[in-house]
């Protein structure tokens, strides 16, 4: 198998895929895989255009954490 080098579209391209497909289940690994993509963008630039679903990710992930909080002390409550 033949890896391939990632240019900056591709780059913004499957961080932009990651927000729009993330899920409950999925968003740490979605989180960390976009994190990676964005520190290995040549410039400034580059993550400028991806921080939108960065932080859209991080959003995400803050507000699930938050609700499997809640969840979590509403099922211990006697």
């Amino acid at each position: 198998m033949k890896l391939r080098i990632l240019s900056g579209d591709d780059k913004h391209a499957e961080i932009k895929r990651l927000y729009y497909e993330a899920t409950r289940e999925t968003i740490q690994q979605d989180l960390t895989r976009a994190l990676d993509l964005l520190k290995s963008m040549a410039n400034e630039e580059e993550r400028e255009r991806a921080a939108v679903y960065m932080d859209g990710l991080a959003q995400m992930r803050s507000e699930w954490a938050r609700l499997n909080k809640s969840r979590k002390k509403r099922k211990e409550r006697p």
